[in-house]
């Protein structure tokens, strides 16, 4: 299978992951559909998608990309210093337990980024869950050169599609200095991500099938394995009404 290039949708991403009070994750995703998105778009971010841990009912996920790093500086400036957050923040941080817990990234490829998503769905519209966004995080033990990252695109994304399981992105560590400090980064680690889509009529079982596959195992397990530091993170992930991934 050829890998078709397409030109990069947000060169730095962050992968943000809250752990929030009991029973307060649907507070903060209806405050953050209804005060929080546009207003973080206005300031010139990408808001990639929102999501609920399906495996872990006090975790709100979500994915936000920017241009470079000297861009994200300037859209966090803005929007954290004006006054919408303002209006807003002492709601929302009264959700959270650790918003600290964020991984810096960058798309391994040209192919590996995210793709242009359908037109948002408007506040209040309804919007059945018809898909799972599966994020596998393999932290990796010692500097990584391009290898894993080629592993990954060249081989693991080919698998997923043909067995109707979408990719969606590959994503690994951006090294370059945090430009916002106000909000901190894991730094000095090394990580691949993947995200792969699955719909609701069977997707996981294909997902499951491939993964327990004799191919699945040699070709992407074994390798990732030999370089993998920590066990593998695995979030399954249900978009929120509003996520543009879903």
């Amino acid at each position: 299978m050829t890998l078709v290039s397409r030109p990069v949708r947000c060169p730095v991403v962050e992968l943000r992951q809250y752990t929030l009070h009991p029973g307060r994750r649907d507070d903060l995703v209806d405050l953050f559909e209804r005060e929080l998105l546009e207003p973080q778009e206005a300031a010139g971010m990408t808001l990639l998608g929102q999501f609920r841990d399906l495996d872990h009912p006090d975790r709100f996920v979500w994915l936000r990309g920017f241009d470079d790093m000297t861009s994200r500086a300037r859209a966090l400036a803005e929007f954290y210093d004006g006054p919408v957050w303002r209006a807003h923040r002492d709601r929302a941080n009264a959700t959270m337990v650790d918003s600290d817990d964020v991984l810096l990234l960058r798309p391994t490829s040209p192919s590996g980024g995210f793709p242009v998503p359908p037109p948002r769905r408007a506040s209040g519209e309804p919007a059945p869950v018809r898909s799972t966004v599966v994020a596998t995080v393999w932290s990796l033990d010692g500097p990584l050169d391009d290898a894993p990252a080629e592993h990954l695109e060249q081989v693991a994304r080919p698998l997923l599609a043909g067995a109707g399981v979408e990719p969606v992105a590959s994503l690994r560590t951006e090294h370059a200095a945090n430009t916002f400090p106000a909000l901190p980064v894991r730094a000095g680690e090394e990580v691949l991500v993947s995200l792969v889509r699955h719909d609701a009529d069977g997707g996981a079982e294909r997902l499951a099938r491939l993964e327990s596959s004799a191919r699945w195992r040699e070709e992407v397990l074994t390798p990732l394995a030999a370089a993998s530091a920590r066990p593998v993170q695995r979030l399954r992930l249900a978009p929120t009404p509003r996520s543009s991934l879903r």
